[in-house]
């Protein structure tokens, strides 16, 4: 007997193919972004290091194309981290506690997680608004410095959507996952763990 199920209907596999193209394609500009940042982060500080030493003066506007950088990084890396479950936590409870409580804890933190970022980003976009309509530059570059804090509201927004689907996930599925990509390295056995996608720190 044919499954005849709505929700599995040729409509609305189309839709979920299409969300899963936009995530993977949304994951590889989070990648690109967040290594372009840190090779900036780099290049700068290398670069000023050598620039004294070698010529004398420092390069005169690597500390803010550095403050831009980490500012990308940090915020922009919230979303990134929360996919592949890579956010530092306190553990120590989490880890000894059954798993029936352990599922609980990973709906109900992510949940909370989601809505204070939710929060924080309307907060930080306001407060973005207000520093654009400032007209407020750099001191070296003279760019406005709108566009350093712009980057904070969007990681604050993309973080909440992922630990938002964080939640879903948990939701949905009978295992624990601690992100989207990630499950629970306590449901694992320790030959099967991979450092580089499972474990925190």
């Amino acid at each position: 007997m044919k499954d005849h199920s709505f929700w599995k209907s040729p409509f609305f596999r189309r839709i979920g193919k299409a969300l899963r193209i936009i995530d993977q394609g949304f994951l590889k500009l989070e990648e690109i972004i967040l290594s372009g940042a840190v090779i900036v982060i780099a290049v700068m500080i290398a670069g000023n290091v050598l620039s004294r030493e070698l010529f004398g003066p420092s390069i005169w506007f690597h500390s803010e194309v550095s403050l831009f950088a980490v500012v990308i990084a940090t915020f922009m890396g919230i979303s990134y981290a929360a996919r592949k479950g890579r956010h530092i936590s306190m553990s120590a409870i989490y880890d000894t506690v059954p798993w029936k409580v352990r599922k609980t804890m990973a709906i109900f933190i992510p949940a909370v997680t989601a809505i204070t970022l939710f929060y924080l980003s309307y907060v930080s976009f306001n407060y973005t608004l207000t520093v654009f309509d400032s007209g407020r530059t750099t001191t070296a570059l003279e760019v406005q410095q709108g566009f350093l804090y712009m980057f904070i509201p969007i990681g604050f927004f993309t973080g909440a959507v992922q630990f938002t689907r964080n939640t879903i996930v948990n939701l949905v599925n009978k295992e624990v996952y601690i992100g989207t990509d990630a499950k629970d390295y306590n449901d694992l056995e320790p030959e099967k763990r991979e450092l580089d996608d499972n474990l925190q720190v």
